[in-house]
């Protein structure tokens, strides 16, 4: 597994984690990486997208209401909800990465960690982020 996916599939424990616990001070982050014996490239890049997510949460869930037909964000499975965040603050702000990269690998983490319905459902919203967003084709390189 590359530093990049398991970096996100850090991400997406430490913030449901921070949900869990109401904690965003990072502390609960800084406890959770003792957990886990991972690369410090993966800790890293999954410390920048936890800290990117929750400085743009706001946006970030406006974006995922606005794309999730017939479901509110608070009703959204806890682990598909913080999928959906990590991939939409990368196609949001991380603009060196491809969106077809930024789309797959939030499937493949809901495939792994959420139910039989998430990989479709994370696909269906993100495509629609993406094209809200205006980045629905070519975004450069990893």
């Amino acid at each position: 597994m590359g530093t990049r996916r398991r970096g996100r599939e850090l991400a997406l424990q430490a913030l449901y984690q921070i949900e869990l616990t109401g904690d965003e001070t990072g502390g609960s982050t800084t406890e959770l990486w003792r957990h886990f014996d991972e690369p410090a490239a993966a800790r890293a890049f999954a410390t920048d997208l936890v800290h990117g997510v929750l400085e743009h949460r706001s946006q970030i869930d406006a974006l995922i209401g606005a794309s999730s037909e017939h479901w509110r964000l608070g009703r959204l499975p806890q682990v598909d909800r913080n999928v959906l965040r990590v991939a939409t603050y990368e196609l949001l702000c991380r603009r060196e990465v491809p969106t077809s990269v930024v789309i797959d690998e939030a499937i493949e983490i809901a495939r792994r960690f959420g139910s039989a319905d998430s990989p479709v459902f994370v696909n269906g919203v993100l495509d629609q982020v993406a094209a809200t967003l205006g980045v629905k084709e070519g975004r450069g390189v990893l």
